[in-house]
């Protein structure tokens, strides 16, 4: 008996050769299966819709004769109403009486998904004559037997046989599996801004340093598929819908999900300013992401990009240039770009990240991206204004505490270390331990350590051990041999409306010179103070924040430069290096698909002249070695060198297309004045105004402010 049940729930099964949509739980129910669970369930819905259509179906005038298949495609709504959609047969009044059928089945209870009601689609073929759900149970009984007598006498080879396997794939209603997932949210300052209000109320118990947030992490404070559902348009052909709300491709099935995206970043402008000219850039992009089972979740974009931009950001990028002399720029936060024309790069780029939960308390990250440690603009510790980097990350959450470790392996592009056309390779291990002291106050503990691929070092595994003081195993591997960093976080909820943070970076610290009062260069540490207003002047989804950062020359730098607190040419920490001073003020609003940004920076920088005359190093190259031609032992002061007044405003609005992929039509305008102490050959006074227009995928922060 027990055989023969398996047997029938396979048989029934069948008859919903190809179920086209179904996003259920369960299927629909009917009165009489109520008491039935799991696969017993199932089997009760596809025997009961068998044995309605046999006492129902009564065949047409003039087709009692008929003998063949009848093909019909239904639907089970929220309602638990049957709708006949689509019918095949060889005469249309076989077709009709088919959809009568379908008309007149019986309310039932709904099909579900995650205990919601929901519809559900199935097709089934009609035999003729017809059948009770238990004569189609009996026959494939009786074929079962039939072909094991026959294999057991008959060695002959069917080669004309198909499988089923390929007709029987379930495919699930796509409903942004996305939003309940391990996945990263991509990191854009403008999009975060939409849910950081919700993600620092008074009494939460999350951490919001480490960035990017998964989507798990948000929507239990943020309702994301709430909000994009309010966003969606009312379109209802295919490429309505593609356009202006749904992924390009997306598919969901039994356990698993993917989307696939072609991602733009096309712009067009006019920077003015000594030499004004024409600005663009061209990035096509692909984006792939998804899901295998809960705890397996994927992403990857690939990026092809041309590109020219401002004077400054071009000048500023071919001073980052690698070794080699074939690649003439380093484009802040993308990479090394090759000439592309006579005055533009190509800049190819990609992407991607592999995320594992095991369960509420552990999730493993292996990538190729950048990370960010902080609730402010700027990040003094971990920035994601590099170029993309190699990483395996490990976030442990439990209690109040947040424990991330993150494996990196960089790169050093300069001349001195470059071999056969080859790039030296360096290593960096750091933990942040985030823990919520109260309901309102959060403090964090940064540690990090670099060291160089240097003796066949390769990567130290005594770095690995995820709970360890890096310093003491920095300084028994060799004193000079790695460069630490130390790092204190803190954020304070006044209340629902506004929140205070900051940062401590230390880089070396000597108490006897501190204690001196003689401003030593040894004290190498910086600081940010911040404050965010959520919802300010009670204008709901208006963001306005102020940050101040602070780092005081040779923070960063190393004795060993390719030790140093850096990656492709650019700081690891904040993007401007050391021997700097700024204040940024951000005003961010969003209502609907429509957008607004502002940002203000007003900034003190002390460069190096690098002039026949003055070679010396004032702290604010980190490629330089901090004991080589400094400029002074004590009286060390920010803005030493060549002292330079920096102004940026930098004002963007514009309109959200498909929030699917973020793809937003902007435009843009950033005026920039650089005011050095003295004109040099890459320093010297220049004020810039650039516009431009754009359609942009936002899923990553270009950072234009240097």
């Amino acid at each position: 008996m027990k055989k023969y049940f398996s047997v029938l729930f396979f048989a029934l099964a069948s008859l919903a050769q190809a179920q086209i949509s179904t996003s259920g739980d369960q299927p629909p129910v009917f009165p009489d299966c109520q008491e039935k669970k799991g696969a017993d369930l199932e089997q009760c819905f596809y025997a009961r819709v068998q044995d309605f259509v046999f006492n129902n179906y009564k065949l047409p005038e003039g087709q009692q004769d008929f003998k063949g298949n009848i093909i019909v495609l239904f639907e089970v709504d929220a309602e638990g109403k049957f709708k006949p959609i689509y019918a095949d047969a060889p005469h249309e009044p076989l077709v009709a009486e088919a959809k009568r059928v379908f008309e007149n089945f019986p309310k039932v209870s709904p099909p579900t998904y995650n205990g919601s009601p929901t519809y559900a689609k199935y097709t089934i073929k009609i035999a003729v004559p017809l059948k009770t759900s238990a004569q189609v149970a009996q026959e494939t009984v009786d074929k079962i037997a039939a072909e094991k007598q026959f294999a057991a006498t008959n060695y002959a080879v069917n080669r004309s046989k198909e499988l089923t396997e390929y007709d029987s794939i379930v495919y699930h209603k796509f409903d942004e599996p996305k939003f309940d997932s391990h996945l990263n949210i991509p990191f854009s300052h403008s999009f975060y801004a939409q849910f950081d209000d919700a993600m620092n109320q008074v009494g939460a118990n999350n951490h919001t340093a480490v960035k990017p947030y998964t989507y798990a992490e948000v929507s239990r404070y943020y309702n994301l598929r709430e909000a994009n559902q309010k966003l969606l348009k009312n379109k209802t052909s295919w490429f309505g819908r593609k356009l202006w709300n749904e992924n390009t491709v997306q598919i969901q099935g039994e356990g698993y999900w993917f989307t696939l995206n072609p991602v733009f970043d096309l712009q067009v402008g006019r920077a003015q300013s000594k030499n004004s000219q024409d600005t663009y850039l061209n990035t096509r992009a692909l984006q792939v992401q998804g899901a295998l089972g809960r705890d397996i979740s994927f992403t990857t974009t690939i990026y092809e990009s041309q590109g020219h931009f401002a004077d400054y950001y071009n000048r500023y990028s071919e001073y980052l240039r690698p070794a080699g002399g074939g690649n003439p720029a380093i484009v802040p936060g993308i990479g090394i770009a090759k000439r592309f024309s006579s005055d533009s790069y190509d800049m190819p780029n990609a992407e991607a990240n592999i995320s594992y939960t095991p369960n509420k308390m552990f999730n493993l990250q292996l990538g190729y991206g950048r990370n960010f440690v902080g609730d402010g603009y700027r990040s003094l510790i971990v920035t994601d204004g590099v170029s993309n980097y190699p990483f395996f990350k490990i976030n442990t959450t439990f209690w109040k505490i947040k424990y991330t470790n993150t494996y990196m392996f960089l790169k050093d592009v300069r001349p001195e270390v470059t071999l056969d056309r080859t790039y030296a390779t360096k290593y960096m291990a750091n933990h942040y331990l985030s823990w919520n002291a109260t309901k309102r106050l959060n403090i964090g503990f940064f540690e990090s350590v670099i060291w160089a691929n240097e003796n066949g070092r390769g990567f130290d595994m005594s770095f690995f051990n995820p709970i360890i003081f890096y310093r003491s195993v920095e300084f028994a591997s060799s004193a000079r041999s790695g460069n630490a960093l130390l790092g204190l976080t803190s954020k304070y909820k006044i209340n629902n409306q506004f929140n205070v943070y900051g940062q401590f970076l230390l880089d070396e610290f000597s108490l006897g010179d501190i204690k001196d009062g003689d401003q030593s260069w040894k004290n190498k540490f910086g600081y940010q103070l911040g404050v965010k207003y959520f919802n300010a002047f009670n204008v709901e989804n208006l963001l306005v924040q102020a940050e101040y950062n602070h780092v005081r020359p040779y923070v960063y730098a190393h004795s060993e430069p390719i030790t140093n607190y850096g990656h492709t040419n650019q700081s690891l920490g904040h993007q401007w290096g050391g021997n700097f001073r700024e204040v940024i003020a951000i005003a961010r609003y969003h209502k609907g698909r429509y957008f607004a940004d502002a940002k203000f920076t007003i900034g003190k920088r002390g460069l190096d002249f690098d002039t026949a005359t003055d070679t010396l190093n004032y702290g604010g190259n980190i490629y330089r070695d901090y004991d080589l031609n400094r400029a002074r032992n004590t009286g060390v002061k920010i803005g030493q060198g060549n002292t330079t007044n920096v102004f940026i405003a930098d004002v963007q609005t514009g309109y959200l297309i498909n929030p699917a992929t973020n793809l937003k039509l902007f435009v843009s305008y950033i005026h920039r004045n650089f005011n050095p102490l003295e004109d040099t050959l890459e320093n010297f006074s220049d004020s810039t105004n650039w516009f431009s227009i754009g359609l942009r995928s936002d899923i990553f922060n270009w950072y234009y402010d240097y």
